[in-house]
């Protein structure tokens, strides 16, 4: 069964940091870019990394970039985001996210079809 469990959610004060992991089950990760989205309360998702796995390059929306970094273990079949310095905004339900169809590349990244269930960050005092 093919599967993309979120974890590492929870509750972090202003200017703390996370660590999201995104384990693949079901397909071999070192075929498929993954992305990171997330979508906070009565918003729309917003897509927010991604990261190939051709060259490892990634891409980062200007809300995340330089606090924000994604990384991947392709031998763990898991991807990571790194989140420093959060603030109140981020609070959302973060999603990773790939192609139904194998993609190596993060050149149409939006278009990104298969979530998992996302997992809870809130950030507060």
């Amino acid at each position: 069964q093919v599967q993309l469990v979120e974890s590492g959610g929870g509750l972090v004060q202003p200017g703390g940091s996370l660590r999201l992991s995104c384990v693949a089950s079901g397909f071999n990760l070192d075929r498929y870019a993954i992305g990171w989205y997330r979508r906070a309360s009565g918003k729309e998702n917003e897509g927010i990394s991604c990261i190939s796995s051709s060259d490892g390059s990634t891409v980062y929306a200007d809300s995340v970039k330089g606090r924000f970094t994604v990384s991947r273990d392709n031998r763990q079949n898991t991807v990571y985001l790194q989140m420093n310095s959060l603030k109140p905004e981020d609070t959302a339900v973060y999603y990773c996210a790939t192609f139904t169809t194998a993609a190596p590349t993060c050149t149409y990244w939006y278009g990104m079809d298969y979530f998992g269930k996302g997992t809870l960050v809130t950030v507060s005092t």
